[in-house]
């Protein structure tokens, strides 16, 4: 996924990578610049668009000028040399774009407001030298209330990361186009709502936080789909969403739900290379490798949970994690903790009236008290609309009225479950499971 470098007319459609591509081939200081600028937008990016955005309350034209920026920086660096600050080189270059268009655009009318404009971006250079970090704050103008819910994560992906419209909307798979226009209206909505660029203050912070980490997990879960990571589309996007995440908590290290979210998408993310055979074969969380978990990811997810429960707060992010971390335990000991897992989807389903959380607490259910058990509970959801089309339901059903000797039962539900499957891998393990019936002829 390309760093986006937006052109005027606000289409998120050439990368970082594509305007360095211009150059080429590339020589002794050009490519010497090339990489400066490169790292200098794998380091900085979002913090320049949320400096220069938090000062014009303007997305798109921060963007836009801090463009300008780096096409300037790929002209003068080879000739002039690399400045000692990059960072403050393209801010102050960005800036100084900012402000000539400000110019440009002043009328009678809009006196007032261009005067304060000039006065935010006019700033010293010593500010440059030491920019302050405006990301969270960015972060919560993309959660807002008034930015539809399902633009949120693309937004951030776009302003912090700065990823193209392209590469969000195949991960999204929305069309490019369509994505680019939505991202220009959602950039839109902020100039035009007046929504503020700063962290809420605490009396609403656990509310709009709440959407922030929604939207950054959004991200991880469209990356988290592609086990393997062969997917051009979505490649990144878990460890970028990731990054987010450790942004959030190094940002707000009082947050135990940041922490939490955290521990969640690191635990997940550790067994990443476990989740295919060598073949590509779908394999099941109980049947994986623990070897192949990556412990140094794990180690991290265990002591951000841990940080987080020292707070004396539970929220849903924190609990999810927790269940994580119970899996976990079989690294170690050779099983699984499935008592605490049942606990904990017990709490998690008083703070939510989802499905999913039911689901995976019949799952434990059946570990614990036993097959019948677990599909009770799933018999009490049947009535729930949203399950009918909802794979991992029938897969549950399937395999619970497989332990129970049902098999005719358990085949019409293994053949539901891998008719809504999309992902090839996992189709065949639920074939698989359903020929072990023996029921198919």
């Amino acid at each position: 996924m390309g760093r986006a470098l937006p052109g005027r007319d606000g289409r998120q459609d050439r990368s970082a990578a594509d305007l360095v591509d211009d150059l080429k081939p590339m020589e002794g200081a050009a490519m010497m610049a090339q990489q400066a600028a490169e790292a200098a937008a794998r380091r900085s990016y979002g913090k320049l668009v949320a400096f220069l955005a938090a000062r014009t309350r303007d997305v798109a034209g921060a963007e836009d000028a801090l463009a300008d920026a780096f096409a300037s920086a790929l002209e003068a660096w080879p000739a002039r040399g690399i400045p000692d600050n990059p960072e403050a080189w393209l801010l102050t270059a960005a800036r100084r774009r900012l402000i000539d268009e400000s110019r440009k655009r002043k009328t009678a009318e809009g006196a007032g407001e261009h005067l304060l404009l000039l006065e935010e971006l006019a700033s010293s250079d010593d500010e440059a030298d030491a920019i302050p970090d405006d990301r969270l704050a960015l972060m919560f103008a993309c959660a807002h209330p008034a930015i539809d819910a399902g633009m949120r994560a693309p937004l951030m992906l776009q302003t912090i990361l700065g990823f193209d419209a392209a590469a969000i909307g195949s991960a999204f798979l929305v069309a490019p186009s369509t994505m680019g226009q939505r991202l220009v209206r959602a950039k839109a909505r902020i100039r035009q709502a007046g929504i503020p660029f700063r962290i809420p203050a605490q009396e609403e912070l656990a509310a709009r936080l709440d959407a922030v980490l929604n939207a950054i997990y959004a991200a991880y879960a469209e990356g988290w789909v592609d086990a393997a990571g062969t997917d051009v589309r979505r490649r990144n996007l878990a460890q970028e969403a990731i990054w987010l995440g450790r942004l959030v908590a190094s940002l707000l290290p009082q947050s135990a739900e940041a922490l939490g979210l955290l521990s969640l998408m690191l635990h997940s993310h550790a067994r990443r290379k476990a989740r295919r055979a060598a073949d590509g074969a779908y394999v099941p969380l109980a049947e994986q490798d623990t070897a192949l978990w990556d412990a140094a990811l794990m180690d991290e997810a265990e002591a951000a949970l841990q940080q987080a429960s020292r707070m004396n707060t539970i929220g849903r992010f924190q609990l999810e994690a927790a269940v994580q971390s119970a899996h976990a335990v079989r690294r170690m000991s050779g099983s699984t903790d499935w008592a605490a897992i049942e606990s904990l989807y017990e709490a998690l389903a008083t703070m939510s009236d989802s499905p999913v959380v039911q689901i995976n607490r019949a799952v434990a259910l059946a570990h614990t008290q036993g097959p019948q058990a677990g599909l009770a509970l799933l018999d009490s959801l049947a009535g729930d609309a949203r399950l009918a089309d909802y794979q991992p339901y029938w897969a549950a059903r399937a395999g619970l009225l497989a332990q129970m000797g049902a098999k005719d039962q358990a085949d019409a539900a293994y053949e539901r479950a891998s008719g809504l499957e999309r992902d090839e891998a996992v189709r065949r393990f639920l074939q698989g499971r359903r020929a072990a019936l023996g029921t198919v002829t």
